[in-house]
């Protein structure tokens, strides 16, 4: 941007001529300026001061709102979906789309909406790093009233296995770096163009569609990790396009000319085929397994994904020190654990009430009863009877001679 002048003195009746890019903007000086301080400068507004004072727990209430509302919306869709079946329409795993006439269902829909509206305002007011790891409470909302409403029961390694995936993803989320400050949206278009981010956002939907369109026919039905790894690889194109959105709608309210750029309508087509997408194989994915098992794993994939979109996208790392990497590490793999430790042990009937239990003094083990052989025929004579207490040879049978 160029500054001229007209008049070097710059006095009440002067020109100024602002130039940026091909556009030129007149300006005329009709005051000096004052060294007082405007009134309504001195204090804060009553918005601003809320926002200070209680914006944190703004943000936690709202955290937790949204955790209970997309757990429930859960457990309403997937009772939808079961409706559907009951009625002998087409599973949503075949196809069918008769959901979409399910009041249920549009129930659940809508209660997760106003849930991810929940969420986008807690990130307004809280920190990513309290706002993120309390999502997780979503996952046991939705196992404690999959148990109640919908019979569904996890078994005690599962539920280890859903504690530690919460817990991986707390500390992978913890030490991940704090996001660069992205306030126009020139800024967000530039990190869109990062050769960085196009090479993984190429990989992501090279991989999305291999998964879609020849791993899911074959193998979509018998592997839960099919449906929930498209969910959660389309997720970080979703998350993407929610935060170029916001940006514009905070641009667009201070004033400056986002209607004109083409992002935001690019945002906004990426963020309803994503949306779709989504939302067409999470159907499929609670057609057919457990909602206690769909909802922990997607919970882990979809923010393990969306935690490394937004590092490669605002180039995180250069702030991460050794402890942060560390953690992340770990992070990571204690996910994995969980993750494997909920998928491979779900069909196993292990309870507490099933658990080997020790005995200071456990009870001798009853003596075993001795063979009695009984010698029907008189003239019977049994040669050689220290065989039986000579080991034979391994694999070869015991021969006993009977002269009669």
């Amino acid at each position: 941007m160029e500054l001229r002048a007209g008049n070097a003195s710059c006095e009440n009746g002067s020109l100024i001529s602002l130039y940026c890019s091909s556009q030129e903007v007149l300006c005329q000086i009709v005051g000096g300026l004052s060294h007082e301080v405007p009134n309504n400068a001195t204090f804060d507004s009553w918005q601003e001061r809320i926002r200070k004072n209680y914006g944190f727990y703004i943000g936690l209430g709202l955290t937790f709102v949204s955790s209970f509302l997309i757990g429930s919306s859960v457990i309403l869709k997937k009772k939808g979906l079961l409706r559907l079946v009951a009625t002998g329409a087409t599973r949503a795993v075949d196809g069918g789309y008769g959901y979409l006439k399910d009041l249920m269902w549009w129930a659940g829909f809508l209660t997760m909406a106003a849930g991810e509206v929940a969420n986008f305002g807690a990130y307004a007011f809280a920190p990513t790093t309290v706002v993120t790891p309390l999502g997780a409470l979503s996952v046991l909302i939705s196992a404690i009233l999959s148990s109640y409403f919908l019979g569904e029961r996890l078994n005690l390694l599962g539920k280890l296995g859903c504690v530690i995936c919460v817990a991986g993803s707390t500390v992978m989320v913890i030490h991940a770096p704090e996001e660069e400050k992205v306030n126009t949206v020139v800024e967000m278009a530039s990190k869109l163009k990062d050769t960085g981010f196009i090479v993984f956002a190429v990989l992501l939907l090279v991989s999305c569609l291999i998964l879609i369109f020849i791993v899911a026919p074959r193998y979509g039905q018998r592997n839960i990790l099919i449906y929930i790894t498209i969910c959660s690889v389309i997720g970080a194109f979703s998350v993407t396009a929610v935060k170029g959105l916001g940006i514009t709608v905070k641009n667009f309210f201070q004033g400056l000319p986002v209607v004109r750029h083409p992002l935001p309508y690019i945002l906004s087509l990426v963020l309803a085929l994503s949306l779709s997408t989504q939302v067409n194989f999470l159907n499929r994915a609670l057609d057919i397994f457990n909602t206690s098992l769909v909802f922990p794993i997607y919970y882990v994939f979809f923010t393990t994904v969306v935690v490394t979109s937004s590092v490669i996208l605002f180039k995180e790392w250069y702030s991460m020190s050794a402890v942060d990497i560390v953690g992340t590490l770990s992070g990571f793999a204690t996910i994995i654990l969980g993750v494997f430790m909920l998928h491979a042990f779900k069909d196993l009937e292990v309870s507490w009430a099933n658990l080997p239990r020790t005995h200071r003094n456990p009870p001798p083990s009853p003596t075993p009863e001795p063979t009695v052989i009984r010698l029907e025929d008189k003239n019977v004579l049994v040669d050689n009877i220290e065989l039986a207490s000579t080991p034979s040879p391994v694999g070869k049978p015991k021969v006993f001679i009977i002269h009669s």
